[in-house]
């Protein structure tokens, strides 16, 4: 069986940057299974594995706007400490869910300067290109169920 609209699909991955760092990888656990079609995983990486087959294996190299986005400098901002009653020690790294423009989403702490916290709602892999090493271990026609929860059960 091909891969294609509302088949669930296991697959073994291995990401990398550009400077040829692992930044993830499903060696040596269970294979991520996913609804093809719907949105869950990355565009350009969901559009390359359309067609193939169980045993196929491939590297596929996706582009920020087919990933995570370009940086968007809006999605960074400082704002005052005293938003974060509570915590007594805030540390670059230290991520947060923010209610946003954009809803509630985590944020990153990027910069720390006395009272000013800087945030990032960006995503960690937003602006990157991305390489990903795949091998597609199972495809199955999706159940109704898996279709209407757009997501493998």
């Amino acid at each position: 069986m091909q891969i294609d609209q509302n088949t669930v699909v296991s697959i073994h991955y291995t990401l990398t940057n550009t400077e040829g760092n692992v930044m993830d990888s499903s060696v040596g656990q269970q294979p991520l299974a996913y609804l093809h079609g719907a949105s869950n995983i990355i565009p350009g990486l969901e559009n390359a594995l359309t067609g193939k087959a169980v045993g196929d294996t491939l590297q596929v190299t996706v582009e920020p706007e087919q990933a995570y986005g370009e940086v968007r400098d809006e999605m960074i901002q400082s704002v005052d400490r005293a938003n974060f009653s509570g915590v007594d020690e805030i540390e670059i790294g230290m991520q947060f869910m923010a209610q946003t423009p954009w809803g509630e989403q985590p944020v990153t702490v990027v910069g720390v300067e006395g009272d000013s916290i800087t945030l990032d709602g960006n995503h960690p892999l937003a602006g990157q290109v991305l390489t990903f090493d795949v091998e597609i271990v199972e495809v199955r026609a999706a159940t109704d169920a898996e279709i209407e929860a757009g997501t493998p059960q």
